[in-house]
């Protein structure tokens, strides 16, 4: 324990309501009695909290197993909670194999301009876009890749699950809390605001008609915006027709197309 910091609160009822932030956290589209896209954000496991503590996020609260609080070396500000694991498991509505759950505030979108021309509007630059994913764990699979091969923020569009659900921060292992995320509103129309501010948006499709994924270079457009669709249906006909290029993944005969996951992963790779 940081010589300072108060000891954890011990829990000992699950209708506790100092711990209302995270009772039965079941596995579906929303928390129960929240609208999509609102109440906290819950983050859980260890190296996940720590990457919400270090995001511009505000810390609500953390509870955990006894000792897996102290090792997260919280600062004095966030008020900490135990239970044991029975009584965690209770509180949440299932087993938690992590240890440890951190809610958070969530943050204002971020202006959609600012967002897309980024700190420098000279600067090399990447996006992420994403149509119709309803998917959790696709989504933070996605911003997991994004992260760690140099992607600068998602754009969405309207019909997208939430990226902050807690499967999805799961997922990701909390890399999406470090991405500045908005809705796309107007779609596909928005796109144009992306070519406006010199973007090339790559659409990626398993179409024959489609370049090469490895054709497209980097170096020639040096903002680029990768345009991904749900596992099954793809990108609309819309989107595609929207963006400025269409490209496929190759791959060897017989196997039609990647998850959406895989396939953003490489894309990312392929677009650096």
């Amino acid at each position: 324990m940081i010589v300072g910091v108060p000891a954890p609160e011990l829990i000992t009822d699950p209708t506790d309501e100092r711990v209302a932030d995270f009772r039965d956290l079941v596995a579906g589209d929303r928390r129960p009695g929240t609208e999509r896209g609102t109440g906290p954000v819950i983050v859980e496991g260890v190296p996940a909290v720590q990457r919400l503590l270090a995001s511009p996020y505000p810390v609500r609260s953390v509870i955990g197993i006894p000792g897996r609080v102290a090792a997260l070396e919280l600062p004095a500000e966030v008020t900490a909670y135990e239970a044991d694991k029975w009584v965690l498991s209770d509180l949440i509505g299932f087993r938690l194999t992590r240890g440890v759950l951190a809610s958070a505030d969530r943050l204002p979108p971020p202006d959609l301009d600012a967002l897309i021309a980024g700190p420098d509007p000279a600067a090399p630059r990447r996006l992420a876009v994403l149509e119709g994913l309803n998917d959790h764990e696709n989504i933070g699979s996605i911003a997991r890749s994004a992260v760690a091969l140099g992607i600068d923020g998602l754009l969405l569009d309207p019909h997208c699950a939430d990226p902050l659900y807690r499967r999805c921060v799961r997922v990701s292992m909390g890399h999406v809390l470090t991405l500045p995320i908005a809705v796309l509103g107007d779609w596909p129309g928005g796109l144009d605001r992306l070519h406006e501010a010199g973007y090339c948006t790559v659409a990626l499709t398993p179409a024959d008609d489609a370049v090469d994924v490895g054709d497209v270079d980097p170096r020639a457009h040096p903002r680029t915006a990768v345009l991904l669709g749900a596992e099954g249906p793809g990108l609309t006909r819309e989107a595609q027709q929207a963006a400025r290029v269409r490209a496929r993944i190759p791959m060897r005969s017989g196997v039609d197309s990647l998850g959406v996951a895989a396939a953003a992963a490489v894309a990312f790779a392929t677009l650096r």
